[in-house]
């Protein structure tokens, strides 16, 4: 009927939708048949936009009303219904919209019609899934459905059950169902091909039960969730949920309080909304009770339920508001695990670091690797680990604290210590032979410890060492705790070397103070020398605090003295050169160089010699003497570059870019501009090659300059925009911001 009036009137599908309102596709359905019930005003919508006359008019109100009426005595109501959307939901556009556009896009040849949202508990799957099957309603005339899979317990819904309960919610009488599950797969695919209905199947368990409750194509549509990745389902489209963002996550709480009153929505309040949702880290679940504790409990103030959970020991118990219950959700997946995965998972709480690799989980699971790997799959594939492409591994924070739970409950406190002491011991050896790769005498050891590791090269030591810092760190703090000193120094004097290609990092003070407390528990003089001297140079690296590195120089010096340690005598000297270069005072500071570096030459330490040719050479350029710089920093050129000079090779790669650019410093200052840039840039590039950023950056920023006096406008802009960039991404924002503002005013 209503395609008859259609084309009487000479009008196509969308010109009819835009007079009337109604969308194309609602159009196309009740000319179909497949929506034989329109409501009433949409019905008198479209004779209004069609110009009927009371009889044709009256005729097609009454077949909608008619075919409303079949609806209603034809298929049964009450069966799978949908739950209700919650009114204060927030947040998730994105995930919406992406779900709006699957059931839009299924509509095509060769699209999937199934939607299958994964993540870990309390993510809100559920809730979201219901949101958007709620505004997906009008576009599913034939009915939205719901069936929850029970896939978390330990009798998830069988097949043949929830085919059955499908197929009476579609309007099957119960002697029309087969009594095989593959008989009412088949009629349940038949019954979906031609009606427009969205199935949502929450709480999947498995493929295997979600395989036959999919639509076979056609109309009908399907959302599928899990905490499970499903990954054998074929012909899905996948969303992976992930916690709210800080707003949305504020926002929730925010929507939930709106009623309450209060103090929350003030300045102070909402500072407080912002750090409960960092304590529930963006987890929907967390917040709902969160908020929900907070409505139901008039005289609390979300400070102070924000100081009960800033309490790790009890946060989890704090989390829980009648019937909810964050480690009840957890629990359920908990219980999901093969015993030796749940032995790897609450012993993986008592990492250090946020992340962790398989190799550590391993030593912690007390597992081969090849187990590791099972069981990191199987946490994964739950929800309760998080992993990355760079095959590493994380908890969310609150599924840390639940695994420390479970740990606490289900083994012993000895097994605990000494799974500690197992841990912090690994890593330890871990970080020392990393750390020798850039070590004199040292590199690959000749015969690797098979428990650890391999490093078959210094780029893969450094890359673990940076990795891995939250870990290893954190076992040099319980190494001292316990009392391993010995293990703690070797460790520390491991990062010698290694700390001048990572000089910025946050960790050395930490690193170095351990180590000279260590010395000093072992009674080792000498060794406690090198460890002040180490903190002298942190605080004159990354600390620029010269006066601090004055007195640790002195400290160590007194001590070396003391115990004839006469490399660490010259390591002093050179330390307090530094500062009083800073200080301005270059008289001193050239002289304490010159000590340190005739000690280190008398010594035969060549590495040592080549740091203070260059700290000299810095002293001598700072004090206007650029001739005299220069031929230091050509000394120190021609040492790196030469084969027998019985520099470490590591030791090698580090100090030739620098003094490359030393050499290009020197030369742009005595007008040589053109060997100045050519030398720069040839520092530039090596320093790129080995992961030296800070002096890249000073590089650039120098070249940039000799650049802009050659009248290179371009070039120099270009240099000015680099080192930009490479100060920025080691945190100096005022050298970034300064950069960026000589390459704005370049002409």
């Amino acid at each position: 009927m209503l395609r008859r009036h259609r084309h009487a009137a000479r009008l196509t599908l969308e010109r009819l939708a835009e007079a009337s309102g109604v969308s194309a596709r609602t159009l196309s359905d009740m000319e179909r048949g497949r929506s034989r019930g329109p409501q009433h005003r949409t019905v008198t919508a479209l004779a209004d936009a069609l110009g009927l006359a009371d009889a044709d008019r009256e005729q097609l109100v009454e077949l909608a009303r008619e075919g409303r009426l079949r609806d209603h005595w034809t298929r049964p109501t009450g069966l799978c219904e949908l739950p209700r959307s919650v009114d204060d939901f927030t947040g998730r556009a994105a995930e919406l919209a992406w779900m709006n556009e699957l059931v839009q896009a299924g509509d095509m040849p060769g699209t999937a019609g199934v939607g299958l949202i994964t993540g870990s508990a309390g993510l809100g799957k559920t809730t979201l899934t219901v949101r958007a099957a709620h505004a997906l309603r009008p576009g599913f005339p034939d009915g939205v459905f719901f069936l929850d899979l029970f896939g978390m317990s330990a009798q998830p819904l069988p097949v043949d059950e929830a085919l059955g309960m499908l197929l009476r919610a579609l309007g099957s009488a119960d002697q029309q169902i087969p009594g095989d599950a593959a008989g009412r797969a088949s009629l349940y695919r038949s019954l979906l091909r031609d009606r427009r209905v969205l199935i949502v199947l929450d709480n999947a368990a498995s493929e295997e039960q979600v395989r036959p409750l999919l639509p076979g194509g056609g109309a009908g549509k399907a959302l599928v969730t899990s905490r499970r990745l499903l990954a054998g389902l074929e012909g899905v489209r996948r969303l992976v949920l992930g916690p709210l963002p800080s707003l949305e996550a504020t926002e929730l709480l925010a929507g939930i309080l709106k009623d309450r009153g209060g103090s929350d929505s003030n300045s102070d309040g909402g500072s407080a909304l912002w750090q409960l949702a960092q304590l529930c880290g963006g987890l929907p679940l967390a917040l709902r009770i969160a908020g929900n504790r907070l409505a139901s409990r008039p005289g609390w103030s979300a400070t102070d339920l924000a100081a009960r959970l800033t309490n790790e020991e009890r946060r989890l118990d704090q989390l829980s508001a009648g019937d909810l219950k964050i480690a009840t959700a957890f629990g359920l997946s908990y219980d999901q695990l093969a015993h030796s995965t749940r032995r790897v998972f609450r012993r993986l709480a008592l990492l250090p670091g946020r992340d962790f690799d398989a190799a550590l989980a391993a030593v912690a699971g007390g597992t081969p690797v090849e187990g590791a790997w099972d069981a990191l799959d199987e946490l994964v594939d739950l929800g309760l680990l998080q992993d990355s492409t760079s095959g590493r591994y994380r908890f969310h924070d609150l599924v840390r604290l639940f695994a420390r739970d479970r740990l606490r409950e289900e083994e012993a406190a000895a097994e605990r210590d000494a799974l500690i002491v197992t841990m912090t011991s690994w890593l330890l050896r871990m970080a020392t032979t990393a750390g020798r790769w850039f070590e004199p005498g040292y590199g690959r050891p000749d015969r690797p410890d098979p428990d650890l590791t391999d490093l078959s090269s210094s780029e893969e030591a450094d890359h673990w060492l940076r990795v891995n810092v939250d870990n290893w760190l954190g076992a040099l703090r319980q190494g001292a705790n316990i009392g391993r000193y010995a293990a703690v120094l070797d460790c520390a004097e491991s990062m010698n070397r290694f700390s001048d290609r990572w000089m910025h990092a946050p960790h050395w003070h930490e690193v170095f103070t351990c180590g000279a407390e260590a010395a000093a528990a072992l009674g080792d003089a000498a060794r406690q020398a090198m460890q002040l001297n180490q903190l002298a140079w942190v605080h004159l690296v990354s600390r620029d605090d010269p006066e601090t590195t004055l007195r640790y120089a002195a400290q160590a010096m007194d001590l070396a003295t003391r115990s004839g340690a006469t490399a660490q005598i010259a390591q002093a000297h050179h330390q307090a050169g530094g500062a009083l270069r800073r200080l301005g005072r270059l008289d001193e500071a050239i002289a304490s160089e010159m000590q340190a570096a005739e000690m280190s030459k008398a010594d035969g330490n060549m590495d040592r010699y080549c740091d203070c040719l260059g700290a000299l050479g810095t002293c001598l350029r700072d004090a206007g003497r650029h001739t005299e710089a220069l031929e230091q920093y050509l000394e120190l050129l021609a040492l790196v570059n030469d084969d027998r000079s019985g520099m470490t090779l590591s030791v090698v790669a580090f100090i030739r870019p620098i003094a490359l650019a030393r050499v290009g410093e020197c030369l742009g200052l005595l007008g040589r501009r053109a060997e100045a840039i050519t030398k720069l840039t040839e520092a530039i590039d090596l320093m790129e090659q080995v992961h030296l950023a800070v002096p890249q950056a000073r590089s650039l920023e120098t070249l940039a300059a000799v650049l802009s006096e050659e009248n290179r406008i371009g070039e120099s802009r270009h240099a000015y925009a680099r080192a930009a960039e490479v100060y920025e991404a080691i945190g100096n924002a005022a050298a970034s911001g300064r950069c960026r503002d000589l390459a704005a005013a370049a002409p």
